[in-house]
């Protein structure tokens, strides 16, 4: 429920927020490009783990979810949401779980890259009277877990769920390898291979006579970037719906757009090192320090004025658990306590929103006129 009294100058910190506007500018972005690249969009998420933030996807136009835990399936699927991919591998001990949702009336599909995998699968739904809908994943990147387009293993999956009376519903990838590049050309040519790659891969199982309805592909860079989907059907992305840091220095999104931050409070200062202290630690930003790799290190995150404006060349450049060390990029400020004394309130762009998120219980989303409404997210698995 909605309280007018809380807005950033009275909740306590640290706090995570999200700029609603900026949020929603985020979604309908995305929708918009899917809805260009002829496919339906289906949203991964674990980014948010927020049934809040989910409707306002779906109600932009998402079709169905991506999650990467049961338990988020468990959680959407008690919110109304039917349409489920869980695209992590499926391992045995979790059919159970899976089989349950299904039987409740969650359309849930499921993933597998191996025989061992295909065969756990087929023999438990035979042996509990069900068919699953599982979609295969494809390696177009090298960058995690997958069949690559052209292996034999392929079709030895395929026909493993097919003739084991499964549902083969499908191919799927994902080009992580995607954070790792900053220009648009890359990202397009990247885009490009994630898609040829997984066309091939469903073009070879129907070759072969099995089925390959789904041919499903997504990254937030190459969703933005992908000229054409020509044999795709289904995109997928996730913290787009945040941004962060981490996909500024990708080059797919601007600072300002970046909706998550997390509020916190000057606790205090080490003046002789030109240090204010904060009450945003690790356990508030988390321990992912991902733009260190990338042509611009922003430290565990970007300090913002209390209205989310940059103030350049200011991080937070270190952390503790519960304290946060700001400076100045380059020669310690003498005038630290003057520009941030103790009480100023601050807002710290994030480096990856999923792991942010992960570290709060809930959000406070930011309307355009100040006020802060609570959202609750969930944790575990």
């Amino acid at each position: 429920m909605q309280d007018n009294l809380k807005n950033l100058a009275n909740i306590d910190t640290p706090a995570a927020i999200v700029s609603l506007q900026r949020m929603q500018q985020n979604i309908a972005r995305m929708q918009q490009r899917a809805d260009a690249l002829g496919v339906r969009f289906r949203p991964h998420v674990k980014t948010t783990k927020c049934a809040d933030v989910v409707a306002a996807q779906l109600d932009a136009g998402a079709a169905g979810i991506t999650v990467s835990t049961l338990k988020e399936a468990d959680q959407f699927f008690g919110h109304g949401v039917t349409d489920i991919l869980y695209a992590v591998g499926m391992a045995a001990h979790r059919l159970a779980h899976a089989l349950d949702l299904r039987r409740r009336g969650c359309a849930l599909q499921i993933l597998t890259d191996s025989v061992e995998g295909a065969r756990a699968i087929a023999e438990y739904g035979r042996a509990h009277g069900h068919a699953f809908e599982v979609l295969i994943e494809i390696d177009t990147d090298g960058h995690r877990s997958g069949i690559k387009p052209g292996e034999d293993l392929l079709l030895d999956v395929g026909r493993v769920l097919h003739e084991g009376g499964m549902r083969l519903a499908g191919v799927l990838t994902h080009a992580g390898s995607s954070y790792e590049l900053h220009t648009p050309q890359a990202l397009a040519a990247l885009a490009e291979q994630e898609r040829a790659g997984c066309v091939q891969a469903a073009e070879r199982l129907r070759a072969a006579g099995l089925p390959c309805p789904i041919v499903s592909v997504g990254s937030t860079p190459t969703a933005l970037e992908a000229a054409s989907l020509e044999g795709v059907t289904e995109l997928r992305a996730g913290v787009y719906v945040f941004f962060d840091l981490v996909m500024r220095n990708v080059g797919v999104c601007s600072t300002e757009d970046i909706a998550l931050s997390v509020l916190t409070t000057v606790i205090g200062h080490q003046t002789d090192k030109g240090w204010a202290i904060v009450d945003a630690g690790w356990m508030a930003m988390s321990r992912d320090r991902g733009t260190g790799k990338q042509q611009r290190d922003y430290g565990y995150g970007q300090v913002c004025t209390v209205d989310g404006v940059p103030i350049e060349g200011y991080l937070l450049s270190a952390a503790n658990q519960e304290h946060g060390i700001l400076s100045r990029e380059g020669t310690a400020d003498a005038d630290i306590v003057a520009r941030f004394p103790v009480g100023t309130r601050l807002r710290i762009l994030p480096n990856h929103a999923c792991a942010t998120g992960a570290q709060f219980p809930a959000y406070e989303a930011l309307a355009a006129d100040g006020t802060v409404q609570t959202w609750e997210r969930f944790h575990g698995w």
